[in-house]
Formats: C-alpha cells, sequence, structure tokens
C-alpha cells in the first residue's frame, strides 16, 4: 500500500466498504485522503490545502487543533484514557451542560449523537409507559431504527405514516413512530391529541438541519406535549453550544423536557448525552434496575476522561467574551456574500439557517420543511458544492456549512472568491 493519494485511494476501495467511512463519500472526481487539520484549513495527503466548512460534521467549532484543546487532551493521555468509572474530567463536564441547559437537571453521557437520541426516546417510553414517537420529515436524529424513518426520503412521506431510509428496520419500529412535516403546527398538534394515549415523545431537531423554526412553531410542540402528557425531546446535537451558550432553547426560549447533546461538548471526540428532568434522567440510574422504569444506558466509553477533557477545553473558549458574536459575524458574512453573487447573476439561491450553520437551496420558494427542500434544484446545488471542491473548499456537496472560531477574515474573503467561480459554473444550468 502506497501512501499517496491514489494509492490510498484504491485501498480504501479495497479495504473499507463503498471506499469511506459511513455514508458521507466525496464524489469520485473530488475525492481525496486528508491528512491534518489546523484551525479553519484541512490539508489532504498532497499538501492540498481546503477551507473547511464540514469541520468533522459541526464538532470542530474551534477549528483543527486548537492549542488549549491539544493541551488539555495531552494532559489527558498521560494519566489515562479510560477508566469505565467515575472521573473528574467527566464530573465537571457534567455540571457545565447542566448548568448552561435551560432544561438540565442531569445527564448520563454516551459515545455517539446516535445512541444518546435512542437512549432519550427510551427513556420517554419507559417514562411513559407509551410507545409512539412523532418526529418531522427530514430532521436527522442518527443511525437507529427509529431515526432512519422520514429522515432522508426522495418524496415527501404519506403522513403520518414514515417511509423507511434503510434496510433492515423491523415493522415495529416504524410503526411506532408517526411523522409530520416541519413547521406545521396545527398538523402536528392534531396528532398529538389523536395519538395521546400511546405517544410518548415528539422528538425534534429545533433548527431542522438549516430550516429555522418558524415562530411559535417550537411554543405549539411544548404546549400540545404538556397538554397530552407526552415528552418533548430537543435534538440539540448541532444547536447545543452553536446557536448560543443555552443552545436552541435560548435562541427560541422554549424549554423542552430532554435535550440531546453532541457536537460541540466533544471537542472533536466521541461523546454526546442526554440531559434534563432528573425525574426522567432517574430512569436511567442503576440503583432502579429491577424496576419497570429502569432504563439500560450505558457503553464502555461513556463520560471517559480524554472526550471529557476536550469538550471542557471547547466549552472554556465558547465561554469567552465575543465567542457568539464572531461566529454570528463570519457567517452572516458569508451568507450574505453568496447572496448577493447569486442575485447578480441572476441566480435564483437562497442560504437558509441560523447562526453558524448555514445551507445554500437553489430555490426562490420559501424553504419552511423538508419537502419544501426537495422542490429545490438539487442537482444544481451538488453541482455548486462539486465545484467548491476543485476550488479547494471543503463542503459537503448540496449540504450545509460550518462556520466555526477559527475562520478568519481572510478565510471567509477567499470562500466568497470560490463561490463566486462555482456559481458562474452552474449559471447554464436551467433558470428555476
Amino acid at each position: 500500500m502506497t501512501s499517496t493519494r491514489e494509492g490510498l485511494l484504491t485501498a480504501a476501495d479495497r479495504y473499507l466498504v463503498g471506499g469511506c467511512l459511513g455514508m458521507f463519500r466525496l464524489p469520485d472526481e473530488s475525492a481525496t485522503v486528508f491528512a491534518r487539520g489546523e484551525g479553519g484549513h484541512i490539508y489532504d495527503v498532497e499538501g492540498r490545502d481546503f477551507i473547511d466548512f464540514v469541520m468533522g460534521s459541526g464538532p470542530m467549532i474551534l477549528g483543527h487543533s486548537h492549542p488549549a484543546v491539544v493541551a488539555a487532551v495531552q494532559e489527558q493521555v498521560g494519566m489515562g484514557s479510560t477508566f469505565y468509572g467515575l472521573n473528574e474530567p467527566a464530573i465537571r463536564l457534567a455540571g457545565k451542560v447542566v448548568e448552561a441547559s435551560p432544561c438540565g437537571e442531569q445527564i448520563r453521557f454516551t459515545s455517539s449523537g446516535t445512541e444518546a437520541t435512542f437512549a432519550a426516546l427510551r427513556i420517554a417510553r419507559a417514562y411513559t409507559g407509551r410507545e409512539k414517537v412523532l418526529k418531522f420529515e427530514g430532521g436527522w436524529h442518527g443511525g437507529h431504527d427509529y431515526a432512519q424513518l422520514s429522515a432522508s426520503n426522495s418524496a415527501p412521506s404519506p403522513y403520518p405514516t414514515p417511509t423507511i431510509d434503510s434496510g433492515g428496520i423491523p415493522s415495529g419500529a416504524s410503526g411506532s413512530v408517526l411523522v409530520s412535516p416541519f413547521n406545521d403546527a396545527d398538523m402536528a398538534a392534531d396528532l398529538i391529541a389523536a395519538n395521546a394515549a400511546d405517544l410518548a415523545a415528539v422528538i425534534v431537531e429545533p433548527l431542522q438541519r438549516a430550516i429555522p423554526p418558524e415562530p411559535g412553531f417550537l411554543d405549539a410542540l411544548r404546549s400540545a406535549c404538556r397538554d397530552h402528557g407526552a415528552l418533548l425531546i430537543f435534538d440539540e446535537v448541532v444547536t447545543g453550544f452553536r446557536l448560543a451558550w443555552g443552545g436552541a432553547q435560548e435562541a427560541y426560549g422554549c424549554v423542552p423536557d430532554l435535550a440531546v447533546y453532541g457536537k460541540t461538548i466533544s471537542g472533536g471526540y466521541a461523546l454526546a448525552g442526554v440531559c434534563g428532568r432528573a425525574d426522567l434522567m432517574s430512569c436511567a440510574d442503576p440503583r432502579r434496575r429491577g424496576e419497570p422504569q429502569y432504563v439500560f444506558v450505558s457503553g464502555t466509553s461513556n463520560g471517559n476522561p480524554v472526550s471529557c477533557t476536550a469538550g471542557l477545553a471547547t466549552l472554556a473558549v465558547l465561554e469567552e467574551p465575543g465567542s457568539y458574536d464572531r461566529l454570528y459575524r463570519a457567517s452572516e458574512r458569508l451568507k450574505q456574500g453568496m447572496e448577493s453573487q447569486a442575485e447578480d447573476l441572476d441566480i435564483p439561491l437562497q442560504v437558509v439557517g441560523d447562526g453558524p450553520v448555514l445551507q445554500p437551496f437553489f430555490t426562490r420558494e420559501p424553504v419552511r420543511n423538508y419537502a419544501d427542500s426537495l422542490k429545490a434544484d438539487g442537482a444544481r446545488a451538488r453541482a455548486f458544492g462539486v465545484e467548491l471542491l476543485r476550488q479547494e473548499i471543503f463542503h459537503t456537496p448540496g449540504g450545509k456549512f460550518y462556520v466555526s472560531l477559527a475562520h478568519t477574515d481572510e478565510d471567509i474573503e477567499r470562500t466568497l472568491a470560490a463561490t463566486a467561480v462555482a456559481l458562474e459554473a452552474v449559471r447554464p444550468s436551467v433558470t428555476l
């Protein structure tokens, strides 16, 4: 096996399923192998310098190899990587997250967002004694059976019946999930009321992918859940500590019963968690084992000191005055710059998002929910992303931009120079 780009890609195709690490595979013409990251940049094995807006799919909110995170992790690794027991970094991080979270009283760490959303739903089922869950079409809650329903379907779901996105999902899982369009408060409230006797929880990304909630939508969910005894779960894996110190709960002024965290609390390492009211979280107390409401939520690497140390170092930087102002300023410059360029070229582009989470959609119609996003020109969005890769801007074609504290003014200017070229390249496409 050679260490050249071509040799490594050949080996990846030989040994890794799909030649990738999961669902993220770059187009063949843009495929590469990354060697290191620094700040807002990522470098491949050929030494090419990409401005990174993937940011590890979000965790690198401070940028790559942040000195404070590196130093903290190096010190902790010398003292031990994991103990499968209480450790000071885990206790300190738990306190930090709970105190910042408006709904927080206790937390249970997991190793991934998928595990955390699964655990939150399990807690809701055990606590309420009910089985059904309501989710929103296009909402992403990880890879477990309940999450892979109407999350990435190619056509609108037959509400409230979900579309199955993956093979291997048992009928029991799909039969216990209801699906509704995001930002349709009336349909969601009607479904909650109609299924009140069986509905354990409503799980929602308060910022769904990059689509913001309309005024009153989250409050309507909160009210309907309270009225009918269902739990409201915010999936804050993306929004937690990113939209604000108190996450989407603070940004949108709505407090759920449970919140799921990941990405920003991990510092780039494997870590997530479920946080919420103490009476709900107590279902996972091992001292309650054997009781009907006891819920198993455990794992070998949960709360390991290296990940927790990285998370603490990350949150310490985010807590510094001006951090969120910088994130929002850089994101707004990128958004306004792209939209202005598209307007000058008469290209139907809108950049949807909130704070440092953005996504370009090639359409003039409002994007309020997942069905609306399917009407946008996805082929043009993917072509735009591929052209950005050619311009050495690392961006998921057709997907989101994650803006970090490491992105400098120069990075934004270089990116906008690249988006101008990319928009010109996709201009010949049919105008919507």
